[in-house]
């Protein structure tokens, strides 16, 4: 019985970890990507300074996402 409850909430924390990351992702790419755009609108050969900083907020679901599943596997 308790061991099916604590593998309940490592799941349920799992699945809060990789869904908050997700988000988190999504809510930083969408203000990123617009003024990305103007910018490389008015700017092309500023492509890769644009391209680094859309790039950065992936890592927040990518550490979700691992923390998701050192919560699966009962590691800490």
């Amino acid at each position: 019985m308790v061991t099916d409850m604590v593998q309940a909430y490592s799941v349920l924390a799992a699945g809060i970890a990789i869904a908050g990351g997700l988000i988190g992702t999504g809510m930083a790419q969408s203000g990123i990507g617009a003024s990305g755009m103007g910018i490389l609108a008015e700017k092309p050969e500023k492509f890769g300074q644009v391209l680094f900083f859309f790039v950065i907020p992936e890592t927040l679901w990518i550490i979700g996402f691992v923390l998701g599943i050192i919560l699966l596997l009962g590691i800490l």
